[in-house]
C-alpha cells in the first residue's frame, strides 16, 4: 500500500480537527490503537493533555475536536467519548473493505524520503568459526535488512569482520614458526586447524613474553603493508570466508564483507585529524580521546603505534557518513558493547564526523542465547556451540518431528521440508523474543506446532493455500478483476482490520528496531485467520469470492511477514 496507513491517517485528521477546534495546538493529534475490542479500533488522548492549554474539562474539549473531524470520506461508523475524555474511534467495515481491497491489490511501498541506510550485522572473526554468539546479530541484522529494503531504501548490508589488529601477529607469527609449510603454499589447510593454532598462540602470547613482542611488532608490521605478512593474512582470510559461507547460505543470508582492514589506510589521518583539532590526550603512551562523563577514552593509537578497534571504528562513522552518504546507520551487537558504541557515537560527534541531526546512527544491542540451564548456551564438553552444528541439529530435529507426523510424504519431502522448518524455528523463536532479553534456546519449543512458532504460522498459512485448493486452484488474479472485499462478519472485520494494520507495524518496527513487533503481529494473524476460518465457511458460501480475496490478502501479508523476518513458506505440511 504506497498511500498512508490507517493510523496514519487517522492521525492526520484528529490533528486537523484538534488545531481547528484548539489553534494554539502544536504536533500532532495522540492516536493509537484501542486496548479492548468493546472501546473500538483506535483511541485519541489528545483532550487529556489540552486541559492545559485550553482551561476545559477533558470530555468537553474531546467534543470540540469530534465536532471538527471532516470525515469526508466516511471513514468511521462510530465516534464516541469514553472514561475522562478518551475518544474512541471504530471504523466502517465498508471503509475497511475498499482500504484492503485497495492494499491487496498494490505494489510494495514507496517512501516519502528514499534513505541510504547502512545496516552493520553478523561481524565475526576471522580464523575462529562462527558460533552461537553470532546468531542473533546475523539474523536480527538480515531481519532489519529486508525490512528497510521492502521499504523502499537503499540499503547496504556490511559484515564488518574482525580481520585485523593483535589476533593476526600472534597467529601469523605462531604459524611462521610452528607451521611455516602452510604459509610457504606447501601444504593446505583449513579453518578447524587456523583456530588449534589461534589457541595455541593466544596461549604462547599470554605466557612467553618474548612472542609477545614479536606477535605485536607482526601486527604492525601487518598494518604497515609488510608483503610477507599480507600474503599470510589474505591466505587466512579466505579460509575464515569459506567457512562463514556455509553458515550464510543455510540461513540465506545476504552480506557485503568490509573489514576492519578495509579502514587502515584511513587511521593516520584521523589520528592527524583529531591532533589537529586538538582533540587527543597522550595516556600512558597511547593517544586517547577523552569524553565528558565517561572514565574510560577512546584509543585512537596504542603506545606500540599499532590501532585497535576504536581506531577503526572512528574511521568507519567517518567513511560512511562521508562517501557512503548514509542518512541512517544501524550496528547490531550484543549489549556487551552498549557502553563502546555510546562512545563511539559522542566521539564521532565530538570529532566532527557524524551530525546527529543530518544522519541517524542507532546501535541495537541484543540478549544472551541461554542453554537448558539458564547459562551461556554450550555443548555437553562445556565448549562453545558452533553454529553450524546448531544449524544442523534444528534441521534433524525437525526431520525427526515431521517422520512421525507426516505420513503423506515420502523421504525427500520430510527432508526439504525438515530444511526449511528448522531453520525457520530457529529463527523465529530467536526474532519473536524482546532483542534486549536473554532467551533460552529449546528446540523443543521452537518446534511446536502451537504457541507462538514458525511451525504455527507456517500451518496457518498452508491452511489458506488449502482453502484455494479446495475451491479449485482459482486464478486469483482473474478474480481481483470481478470481484471486490467485503467485510461483514464480525471475524471478517477483526482480520481484515488487522491486515491493514500490517504497515503501522513496519513503521514502527522501522522507528524502534525490534523484529518482535513482526511475529506478534503474525501471531495475532495467524489466530484471527484460523477464527475467521472457524467461523466463515468459504466453500459454496454466497461470499465465496470476496472471502477467497480475504485469504489472499491474509496469505499474501503472512508471505510477506515470514519473507522479512527470513523465513521461508511451503505450501504443504
Amino acid at each position: 500500500m504506497n498511500e498512508s496507513s490507517l493510523i496514519q491517517k487517522i492521525t492526520t485528521l484528529l490533528t486537523a480537527a484538534s488545531q481547528k477546534a484548539f489553534p494554539e495546538m502544536t504536533g500532532e493529534a495522540e492516536v493509537t490503537p484501542a486496548t479492548q475490542e468493546k472501546f473500538g479500533h483506535y483511541q485519541c488522548n489528545s483532550a487529556m493533555k489540552l486541559t492545559k492549554i485550553a482551561k476545559k474539562p477533558p470530555r468537553e474539549i474531546a467534543q470540540q475536536i469530534i465536532d471538527k473531524i471532516e470525515d469526508k470520506e466516511g471513514l468511521f461508523s462510530k465516534i464516541e467519548i469514553a472514561g475522562p475524555g478518551f475518544i474512541n474511534l471504530t471504523i466502517s467495515s465498508d471503509y475497511l473493505s475498499k482500504m484492503l481491497d485497495e492494499a491487496l491489490r498494490a505494489g510494495p511501498p514507496v517512501p516519502a524520503k528514499k534513505e541510504r541506510i547502512i545496516v552493520e550485522f553478523s561481524s565475526p572473526n576471522i580464523a575462529k568459526e562462527m558460533h552461537v554468539g553470532h546468531l542473533r546479530s546475523t539474523i536480527i541484522g538480515e531481519c532489519l535488512a529486508r525490512l528497510f529494503e521492502y521499504l523502499g531504501h537503499d540499503v547496504l548490508r556490511l559484515n564488518h569482520v574482525g580481520d585485523w589488529g593483535t589476533q593476526f601477529g600472534m597467529l601469523i607469527t605462531y604459524m611462521r614458526e610452528v607451521v611455516p609449510e602452510v604459509l610457504e603454499g606447501k601444504k593446505a589447510t583449513d579453518l578447524p586447524a587456523l583456530m588449534e593454532w589461534y589457541r595455541a598462540s593466544k596461549k604462547r602470547f599470554d605466557e612467553d613474553e618474548g612472542f609477545k613482542e614479536r606477535a605485536r611488532q607482526g601486527v604492525v608490521a601487518l598494518q604497515s603493508g609488510d608483503p610477507e605478512s599480507k600474503k599470510a593474512w589474505e591466505m587466512i582470510c579466505e579460509i575464515s570466508r569459506k567457512g562463514y559461507q556455509e553458515v550464510y547460505d543455510l540461513l540465506d543470508v545476504k552480506l557485503n564483507e568490509r573489514g576492519e582492514s578495509f579502514y587502515n589506510s584511513m587511521l593516520s589521518g584521523l589520528v592527524q585529524d583529531l591532533e589537529k583539532k586538538g582533540l587527543v590526550t597522550p595516556s600512558e603512551g597511547a593517544k586517547c580521546l577523552f569524553l565528558e562523563g565517561y572514565k574510560l577514552p577512546l584509543m585512537v593509537q596504542k603506545s606500540d603505534g599499532g590501532f585497535g578497534y576504536d581506531a577503526t571504528d572512528l574511521a568507519a562513522m567517518s567513511q560512511r557518513v562521508k562517501d557512503e552518504k548514509a542518512d541512517r546507520i544501524i550496528v547490531i551487537t550484543d549489549a556487551g558493547q552498549s557502553l563502546h558504541f555510546d562512545l563511539l557515537f559522542h566521539g564521532s560527534v565530538k570529532a566532527g564526523y557524524l551530525d546527529p541531526k543530518k544522519v541517524r546512527f542507532d546501535h541495537v544491542p541484543f540478549g544472551l542465547v541461554l542453554g537448558n540451564d539458564g547459562k551461556k548456551f554450550r555443548t555437553r564438553a562445556g565448549d562453545t556451540e558452533k553454529l553450524i552444528d546448531l544449524l544442523n541439529a534444528a534441521v534433524e530435529q525437525a526431520q525427526k518431528i515431521l517422520a512421525d507426523r507426516e505420513h503423506n510424504m515420502n523421504e525427500a519431502e520430510v527432508e526439504k521440508l525438515a530444511k526449511i522448518l528448522g531453520i525457520d524455528a530457529v529463527k523465529y523463536a530467536d526474532l519473536s523474543c524482546n532483542r534486549i532479553s536473554d532467551y533460552q534456546f529449546s528446540y523443543d519449543r521452537m518446534l511446536r506446532f502451537e504457541g507462538n512458532t514458525a511451525a504455527f504460522i507456517l500451518y496457518s498459512y498452508v491452511r489458506i493455500s488449502g482453502i484455494k485448493r479446495k475451491v479449485g486452484d482459482v486464478n486469483i488474479e482473474e478474480l481481483m478483476k470481478k470481484a471486490t472485499i467485503s467485510l461483514n462478519h464480525p471475524s471478517e472485520i477483526e482480520l481484515g482490520l488487522h491486515l491493514l494494520r500490517f504497515r503501522e507495524t513496519l513503521e514502527a518496527m522501522a522507528e524502534d528496531l525490534f523484529p518482535n513487533y513482526l511475529t506478534d503481529y503474525l501471531f495475532n494473524l495467524a489466530q484471527k485467520f484460523n477464527g475467521f476460518f472457524r467461523d466463515c465457511r468459504v466453500e459454496g458460501s454466497a461470499e465465496q469470492e470476496s472471502r477467497l480475496l480475504l485469504c489472499e490478502a491474509a496469505a499474501k501479508t503472512m508471505a510477506r511477514g515470514l519473507h522479512l523476518l527470513g523465513l521461508q513458506t511451503v505450501e504443504r505440511m
